[in-house]
């Protein structure tokens, strides 16, 4: 996830000074009392459970013993004279320009507990210890996530990981678990040098001197023939989607890349995609497919004029051309947007470029509190930025959008989004804000906005039924922050109960008990494709993992029922890191890959 590389999700940060980071009496994770720096840096690794002690089993989880990761391949031939000198300046930049002081981009923070990376894991047979898995769910869940190929020698965000996809491949009520990094240039340049050489974007440019030293060490080693910029320095690491029958790992840096899981559950890397060369640059992590029509509706954004271009693709697959919108007059976080049936919304919120933090060593992007933020709506269907209104909703900073719909004979429309409240501390200090869902409307004809919360509770990584995508839905899913980003439950919320009672929505919750957390949930309808299914008919999918044991787990839920009851537990024999955003792919989808 970045901007200019991501979305805003990082571990919980403390600013309190804190000890080495190590391995408890029962945790599976990876010792981080310092950052080795080396010319090749070590890679990162875990501790096997074997070596781990047991303690009393916690709620829904039972002790286990996982096997030790297999020992990462390693360059044999040494670092070419001009990777040592530029391995050399890099260390020096990192050691006495730009070290990690901040708890933001300090590695023994960040990628403590459960966000320390993991290896890759080949497809592995799966233990279902608690009820059974539906037929209905033949297919396969797919999460993206980051997942440092090496240990950071500098400061380093956790958008800056690179994507890896644990893909859990369900059929016939068996499951099993793979964990594959998706192969991106970035990836396979610096898997075969051995080290670092594309500099983070999130955590590498904080400050004019570590601007200047990174940003000239990077020419250096572009004239150097060590990367090449135009191959892309995405990390694919936020979300995927299924487009046009084919499916894509996406992170809103770089291009997507094509995807595929094979019938054993291995997942493959296609390559980079531009739709036949239509697709320039970078495209949103969030893009949004209509059920009904089957296209495909995206957008990119960056630091440069149009600071925003929309597009679509049919449903052949075929990208149609972009958009600009000009009349977006500053560079700003657009992360998610959404689309009706017959507008695109997207929020222009007060997080954006932020030069004169970074001139005094922040970062280069930051909230701007005097800026107003402003929901702007475009035909779908426009083929040039003249019908773009625009109407200032103070307050009203999104990251995330749920869904909308068309009202009153498409003059309003309605938005459900997780209102970030304290914006301020979004990209440094997460686990101080308050994600608020609200209901906003507007109203095309008078310019009218109005909102409320439709929720009390701090939450984010909302789903809905994907069959509601653009018209009005019922229910939504949200998961829990405790804080955010680590999610300690779910809840079900119905909004229709907001048209006549102004209250909290909330219809059903399933907390995952102490020590134990989840991700995004996902909702995976029971009979796809019956019209007749109430909304929400089907399961609630998420990975979730213990901190009290290092166990991990995947877990099926009925979103129908009033306690999100678990209708199935499979035990995985891998620990599965903290990430983004996930997809359930059918089986009918999986075989057309």
């Amino acid at each position: 996830m970045d901007f200019l590389s991501s979305s805003t999700f990082h571990p919980k940060l403390s600013t309190k000074p804190k000890t080495s980071i190590s391995i408890g009496t029962t945790h599976n994770y990876p010792r981080i009392s310092y950052v080795r720096i080396e010319e090749k840096p070590q890679t990162a690794t875990e501790r096997p459970q074997s070596q781990l002690v047991k303690k009393p089993t916690p709620q829904l989880f039972t002790t286990y013993t996982a096997p030790p990761p297999p020992s990462p391949k390693r360059p044999t031939d040494p670092p070419s004279l001009p990777a040592t000198i530029f391995n050399a300046a890099d260390n020096f930049i990192n050691t006495f320009i730009d070290p990690p002081l901040r708890s933001a981009v300090d590695p023994k923070f960040v990628l403590s507990d459960n966000f320390a990376p993991v290896h890759e894991l080949p497809p592995t047979p799966c233990d279902v210890v608690e009820g059974s898995l539906p037929l209905s769910l033949d297919g396969a869940y797919i999460r993206n996530g980051p997942n440092p190929q090496f240990l950071p020698r500098g400061p380093y965000h956790l958008f800056d990981g690179d994507g890896m996809l644990h893909s859990i491949r369900i059929s016939g009520g068996k499951a099993t678990l793979c964990s594959r990094y998706v192969k991106t240039y970035k990836y396979k340049v610096e898997r075969e040098k051995g080290f670092s050489v594309i500099p983070n974007v999130f955590s590498g440019f904080n400050g004019l001197s570590a601007s200047a030293a990174r940003g000239a060490l990077a020419v250096a080693r572009i004239l150097a023939g060590q990367f090449n910029p135009t191959e892309g320095t995405g990390l694919a690491n936020t979300s995927l989607a299924l487009i046009s029958g084919n499916l894509y790992a996406l992170g809103e840096s770089d291009l997507p890349y094509s995807v595929k899981i094979d019938s054993g559950g291995e997942i493959h890397t296609l390559g980079r995609h531009d739709f036949d060369r239509k697709l320039f640059m970078s495209m949103t992590a969030h893009p949004k497919i209509d059920p009904q029509t089957g296209e495909t509706f995206a957008f990119r954004y960056g630091p440069m004029p149009p600071f925003l271009s929309f597009f679509r693709i049919n449903c052949s697959g075929e990208k149609q051309p972009d958009v600009p919108i000009f009349s977006m007059t500053s560079p700003s976080l657009l992360h998610d947007f959404a689309i009706t049936n017959k507008y695109a919304i997207f929020n222009e919120i007060q997080i954006g470029m932020n030069p004169i933090e970074m001139i005094s060593g922040g970062s280069p992007v930051g909230a701007n509190p005097g800026k107003v933020p402003r929901l702007g709506v475009i035909p779908r269907y426009a083929t040039d930025e003249s019908q773009m209104q625009w109407f200032e909703v103070p307050g009203f900073n999104t990251i995330h959008a749920i869904n909308a719909w068309d009202e009153v004979e498409g003059n309003t429309i309605v938005l459900l989004a997780p209102n970030i409240l304290s914006v301020e501390h979004t990209l440094e200090r997460m686990d101080l804000i308050h994600a608020s869902v609200e209901m906003v409307r507007i109203d095309l004809t008078t310019g009218f906005v109005s909102r409320f919360p439709v929720a009390t509770r701090n939450l984010d990584f909302c789903v809905i039924n994907p069959a509601f995508v653009g018209k009005k839905n019922k229910y939504v899913y949200g998961a829990i922050g405790d804080p955010m980003p680590k999610i300690s439950g779910v809840v079900k919320l119905d909004v229709s109960v907001s048209d006549g009672d102004r209250r909290d929505c909330t219809v059903a919750s399933r907390l995952f008990g102490p020590g134990c957390f989840g991700g995004e949930p996902f909702f995976v309808a029971r009979e796809p494709n019956n019209p007749n299914a109430d909304e929400d008919d089907g399961y609630l999918v998420t990975y979730l993992h213990n901190e009290n044991n290092g166990e991990s787990r995947f877990l099926v839920m009925d979103a129908k029922s009033p306690e999100l009851d678990i209708v199935a537990a499979v035990r995985l024999p891998g620990r599965v890191p903290y990430g983004f955003h996930g997809l359930f792919v059918r089986e009918n989808d999986l075989i057309k890959l």
